[in-house]
């Protein structure tokens, strides 16, 4: 990993009184692929949005490779923006949306031609430079967007969810794509998207906010199995979030049944938040299990069967499993120590917005 290349320092931002952004801070690594991630209205674009010089801060400042840009406009930084309504003019072909940023630097013809080349070549579209806009797919336009930014060897591209308006299947195309030419380009993607899975396949880093906060960051395999607070764990992939006791260290009473686990310096009979991801349970006879349940819910899903088992207690627990429990059957549940994750109850509805959880 690089030197730090861009920090956002105390930023915030509000829009008709309301504050969008509280306080930021965000250091990002040159030659990462960091993605923001959140539900709508998080502060995800518009954190975006000021890095790329299309909003002000109302305090902070934005430091790019240690020069202070708040106050710099968009075509005066080192970056390129991505949008999801991909703004190519229609008016022109290919090649000319492609070299319309590289004119305005008054850039040699040949010089032009031949970024030209290069970039339909890296996103795999070579020949494509006398095609209308109008004529090519969804997908195709994207390319074409990214390729018009990479011609500019932006040191940083901006992405505001580019694949949004793409089916299923070439998203999946279209990710794998970006994380070649992140990989080929040697530049810092900061990319935008509320699509959990998106953020998981692609990112060296996710941040993850909510409410104009940061609520947590780090690699996609930490925010997934390590998440530190609930609203981490219930926003990437499925969780089981139910109350606890932390007894004393290692061992944690969830519904009168005591769980063994791994977590350590909560203290000992306080009241705790427990995740448990669907994958991690084991169905077993009911003798063998920590708690008993009936399975209540059963869907195939083709790699699994997700299923429902409630216990005593009424709480319907969620489980992916490649077994599967037929509805009705009496099950046990078993989970192995390593996959019980403790968190802090948040004390205050405030402190539940910022994600506290020390």
């Amino acid at each position: 990993m690089g030197q730090s290349l861009i920090d956002l320092l105390n930023v915030s931002k509000s829009f008709d009184n309301a504050l969008v952004l509280d306080d930021l801070n965000l250091s990002v690594k040159e030659n990462t692929f960091v993605t923001l991630l959140g539900p709508s209205g998080c502060g995800k674009t518009t954190t975006l949005r000021i890095i790329g010089g299309f909003e002000h801060a109302d305090t902070g400042k934005i430091i790019f490779d240690g020069q202070d840009i708040s106050s710099l406009p968009p075509n005066k930084r080192q970056l390129n923006t991505v949008f999801q309504k991909y703004a190519l003019f229609t008016h022109m072909n290919i090649q000319e949306n492609i070299a319309f940023g590289l004119k305005i630097k008054g850039k040699s013809k040949s010089y032009i031609d031949d970024k030209i080349k290069y970039a339909l070549k890296l996103v795999n579209l070579d020949g494509y430079e006398k095609r209308s806009v109008d004529s090519l797919s969804g997908g195709q336009q994207q390319r074409i967007a990214i390729a018009r930014a990479i011609v500019n060897e932006p040191r940083v591209l901006l992405l505001d969810e580019p694949l949004g308006a793409l089916d299923l299947k070439l998203r999946q195309d279209m990710q794998y794509e970006l994380i070649r030419l992140k990989n080929e380009l040697g530049i810092t993607f900061i990319y935008v998207t509320h699509d959990q899975e998106e953020a998981l396949t692609m990112s060296d880093t996710i941040v993850v906010m909510n409410q104009g906060y940061i609520q947590q960051m780090g690699t996609p395999e930490q925010i997934y199995n390590e998440p530190e607070n609930a609203f981490v764990a219930d926003f990437i992939g499925e969780s089981n979030i139910v109350p606890g006791i932390m007894l004393q260290d290692e061992l944690v009473e969830i519904f009168g049944a005591k769980f063994a686990c791994v977590d350590k310096g909560f203290g000992s009979h306080v009241p705790v938040d427990v995740v448990i991801r669907p994958e991690d349970i084991d169905l077993v006879p009911p003798e063998e299990g920590t708690l008993q349940g009936v399975c209540t819910h059963l869907i195939f899903k083709g790699v699994h069967y997700e299923m429902e088992v409630t216990t005593p207690n009424g709480f319907e627990w969620l489980i992916h499993s490649t077994d599967l429990c037929p509805v009705g059957k009496a099950v046990g549940l078993r989970v192995d120590p390593f996959d019980i994750q403790i968190m802090n109850k948040p004390t205050s509805e405030d402190e539940e917005a910022q994600g506290v959880n020390e």
